[in-house]
């Protein structure tokens, strides 16, 4: 008895072909061609066609098990560390956990199919394309630097908001640089770009938006009075130059980097029961080295632009508020309702009507620098200022209180006054 064999429609087609090709109506270029195949392996199907016959086209692996099938008891209890640790987690993030740190060997997919099926993660709807113009990457790294800050709830509910300060490079994608602050700020981007500058050098230009910190937005902006911010004139006396973006598409790379970073570092703080500034810091440059080794690209050219700290570039000095100001006839200067009084070996007139910086620190400590050095001064405390003198006129005439008249008044000799007493009258509404 004939055994009944089951044929997809592709083996059905490949049948077809080499009956073909056994009455010989057809070449086996010409049937790699009708099978969308190579003649090398038309050659095979033929030499297991003439030794099994129609057997010989059915696919070897019907009715076995796949080599890439789960092991009993993993899918269960991958499901069960997701549930308990990664319920929030997306696919790709929670498959990273479930093969470093519990060594669960199981594909990406498997993780995504596993978790879509229970519910605990929704697919997302493909996003339309953007309309924006592309742009190529910068070719070298350290051309442009990407900065951004990113206000979020980094702590979940076991500490404060807070922002992040991010650099990104834009021909690698490499984090360069992450800083929690309690907000953006001055000197938080200083502090963020000291680190930066210290490890890696100066890049030739820093990408960002039009926060206040980078520009002049308006005219009653008090900025240095050339239409420049205190961040701007710290940057251009290092030679960096800053380009303000004019959409957050503009700089896509750190707006895409917050995105990764606002799940997967806000997870990785909670495994790690991180929940303050300092100890966020100090985890800061393990998660930069880890997300660099997995989404870092190589640049088109292998030259590094950026450039060493000169010896001459003193960033605690650049790194400051600074202000400039005019020396009175006794040498004074006033800052934030203080007046500095500055201490010279010269004569007295030589450094009247001398302008001056004055440099102020993140911690408050003041420098007021001439031609680029330091000058010793002492702080000049005005005396109290005395209270004003009242009068007892004065005093009367704020309390209005009337004064009696004198015994000899006009007033008292007649009517209801005799000899300065008061004559007892009768009510008009008396009885008779």
């Amino acid at each position: 008895m004939d055994e009944l064999l089951t044929m997809s429609k592709r083996e059905l087609t490949r049948l077809e072909v080499m009956q073909r090709l056994k009455e010989k109506r057809l070449t086996q270029k010409e049937a790699a061609q009708l099978l969308g195949i190579s003649t090398r392996q038309v050659k095979r199907l033929w030499r297991a066609y003439q030794e099994k016959g129609a057997k010989g086209l059915v696919s070897g692996r019907r009715g076995r098990p796949s080599n890439n099938r789960l092991e009993a008891g993993v899918t269960q209890r991958a499901l069960a560390l997701i549930q308990e640790k990664y319920a929030d987690f997306g696919p790709t993030l929670a498959h990273e956990k479930l093969i470093e740190v519990h060594k669960l060997a199981l594909s990406r997919e498997s993780v995504r199919r596993i978790m879509i099926a229970e519910g605990i993660w929704k697919p997302k709807r493909a996003k339309q394309p953007p309309l924006h113009q592309m742009r190529e990457r910068r070719a070298c790294f350290g051309e442009l630097v990407q900065i951004d800050g990113s206000d979020h709830k980094w702590f979940e509910d076991r500490g404060p908001r807070c922002s992040l300060l991010v650099y990104v490079d834009d021909a690698t994608g490499q984090l360069l640089e992450l800083w929690f602050v309690p907000h953006e700020s001055f000197f938080g981007y200083c502090e963020a770009s000291r680190h930066y500058f210290e490890r890696c050098g100066k890049p030739v230009a820093f990408y960002s938006d039009k926060h206040g910190i980078f520009r002049v937005n308006s005219e009653q902006t008090i900025g240095l009075g050339n239409g420049m911010t205190q961040f701007g004139r710290a940057m251009q006396e290092l030679d960096v130059q800053i380009i303000c973006a004019n959409s957050p598409q503009a700089k896509g790379r750190v707006e895409r980097a917050n995105q990764t970073l606002q799940d997967r570092l806000v997870k990785e703080l909670r495994l790690r029961g991180i929940s303050d500034l300092a100890a966020a810091n100090a985890y800061l440059p393990e998660f930069r080295d880890d997300y660099n080794r997995r989404f870092a690209v190589a640049p088109r050219s292998t030259h590094d632009a950026h450039r060493p700290l000169l010896k001459s570039e003193n960033l605690d000095l650049i790194f400051t508020h600074q202000k400039t100001g005019t020396l009175s006839k006794d040498l004074t200067v006033q800052s934030k309702k203080i007046i500095y009084q500055v201490q010279s070996d010269r004569p007295g007139y030589a450094l009247r009507k001398a302008q001056v910086t004055v440099c102020e620190n993140a911690q408050g400590e003041v420098t007021i620098l001439y031609k680029d050095k330091p000058l010793a001064y002492t702080i000049y405390h005005k005396p109290a200022r005395q209270a004003e003198v009242v009068d007892t006129k004065s005093i009367d005439r704020h309390l209005r209180v009337p004064k009696p008249p004198a015994p000899d008044h006009p007033w008292r000799q007649g009517g209801r006054y005799k000899d300065a007493k008061p004559l007892l009258e009768s009510s008009p509404h008396a009885e008779d």
